[in-house]
């Protein structure tokens, strides 16, 4: 990517970061959004939090993300974090012992232990399809777990892109064959929101939670939560406070502030700061005003790229077939490693670079991600450092 796309983020010159997986990279129009809204509410709280002027902006936050994810302002919630929109949802779902969670070996592991709580707390059991690997077609992935669903399962918890695998799953005819059942679909879509084009009404999944702070780049702090208009009444906040209604499950009731209770109960909960929330707009304009899918479509190049050079010095195999590559980050398997923190460091410490090492199933991992601030020469330091470090 151009010198003049790096220089709009605020990233330390001294690190190579190969990271936009994890937290993400907030550009500086947008971070300079984000601090306004910031020093708006700090010269004056009480207009700024108790007033309708909050309800209209989260509004318009919202209304302007549903346009982005293909659904209804209405559908979307806005949170701090995907996990905590999977975690309402978890412990919303009227689960008892004998029912089952149907879900994949490639989850985010603090989504496994909200399920493995989830399971403890109602008597519901986890059954863990292992995805074969490769991952080649569509067919393998779908008619594994439908193989796998039973009368007893009540519901289906997916990755649409995998955290540890860094894959896209064709999710779409598991999520309708969930739906053919009674079954409720779950999807964890923290890496989703601006990595891959959303449209969740179509989609047809019943409940979906993503990350706007990561592959959107909007400030951390910012996410939302999706759930079909027809089921928003199994919806219970975690925290109960002024946006809640004891008619929320009632048809047609409309909440203290105005929005649906699904709306309500989870946007008004105390004192919080919104301004991550509202800066989803900015990010936004900013993707738009720099036509961002293209820049896109230019790193998913460089990151197939740097894979296909590490694999011609490893000898070894990808983890899936390229449609199944999420576009922006690749997991890149390399000789077995011992201790991943260990060269993870190294590599950090003596080349500057700032990427995830970890050991995952039978594999050694070095995830890639490629953002429009990154660069080929930034991608010939890692297969340089890989090289050395790794002893290829």
């Amino acid at each position: 990517m151009s010198d003049n796309l790096a220089r709009q983020f605020l990233l330390r010159d001294d690190v190579v970061f190969l990271n936009h997986g994890s937290f993400g990279a907030c550009p500086r129009p947008v971070f300079e959004a984000y601090q306004g809204w910031q020093l708006e509410l700090e010269r004056q709280p009480v207009a700024f939090l108790g007033s309708k002027l909050l309800v209209e902006r989260q509004k318009a936050t919202r209304v302007d993300l549903a346009a982005e994810l293909g659904t209804s302002a209405d559908n979307v919630v806005g949170l701090t974090n995907a996990t905590l929109g999977l975690n309402i949802v978890a412990q919303s779902l009227d689960l008892k012992e004998g029912d089952e969670i149907l879900t994949t070996d490639h989850e985010y592991s603090a989504l496994e232990k909200t399920w493995a709580y989830v399971a403890r707390r109602t008597g519901a059991k986890i059954v863990v399809v292992k995805i074969p690997m490769p991952l080649l077609t569509e067919a393998q992935f779908t008619d594994t777990l439908i193989a796998a669903m039973t009368d007893r399962t009540r519901v289906l918890f997916l990755s649409h892109i995998t955290s540890p695998s860094a894959l896209v799953f064709p999710i779409e005819r598991s999520v309708a064959e969930a739906r053919r059942r009674g079954i409720w679909s779950v999807i964890d879509g923290a890496h989703a929101p601006g990595h891959i084009r959303l449209d969740l009404d179509k989609l047809g999944a019943d409940f979906y939670s993503g990350n706007c702070h990561k592959w959107m780049m909007a400030p951390k702090g910012s996410a939302f939560l999706y759930v079909r208009p027809e089921l928003q009444v199994l919806i219970n906040p975690l925290v109960i406070s002024h946006g809640w209604t004891a008619d929320n499950k009632d048809p047609g009731v409309v909440g203290p502030f105005g929005n649906s209770p699904f709306v309500d109960s989870i946007e008004m909960q105390g004192t919080r700061d919104p301004s991550a929330w509202f800066a989803v707009s900015d990010a936004l304009k900013f993707r738009n005003d720099n036509d961002w899918w293209n820049i896109a479509d230019h790193c998913r190049q460089l990151a197939q790229d740097t894979a296909a050079r590490l694999r011609e010095m490893t000898g070894l195999a990808p983890l899936s077939a390229p449609e199944f590559c999420a576009p922006q980050m690749v997991a890149m398997p390399v000789p077995a490693i011992e201790d991943p923190l260990a060269i993870h460091d190294q590599l950090l410490a003596d080349y500057g670079i700032e990427i995830p090492v970890f050991n995952w199933q039978a594999h050694s991992i070095v995830r890639l991600s490629v953002q429009g601030y990154n660069s080929k020469p930034q991608m010939d330091i890692l297969l340089g450092a890989l090289k050395t470090v790794l002893k290829l």
